[in-house]
């Protein structure tokens, strides 16, 4: 089973439309961030919708953070690379 199928399987055990579980799966987008959210449904047994929601929101912006880290650190890298390059005497 996919991570979605397990996701959107995790929401409907909790009596939550099917469709719900498409559109968390959806949004969360990643396998990592998709099977995180399914454990947190799994473990936690939230209450109602808007703790899903406020769930999903936070492994979001987890995720978008630690894109924007990695995308920071090649950038840098590349920069360190430039400078440190050989260059010819003038």
């Amino acid at each position: 089973m996919k991570p979605s199928e397990e996701l959107v399987a995790a929401i409907e055990a909790l009596g939550y439309p099917e469709e719900f579980g498409w559109v968390l799966a959806g949004e969360l987008r990643g396998e990592s961030s998709i099977r995180r959210m399914t454990a947190y449904l799994r473990s936690a047994n939230p209450q109602s919708p808007e703790e899903i929601a406020d769930e999903m929101l936070a492994i979001c912006e987890q995720r978008d953070r630690w894109i924007e880290r990695k995308q920071s650190e090649w950038a840098e890298s590349r920069l360190t690379e430039f400078y440190n390059r050989d260059r010819e005497e003038a």
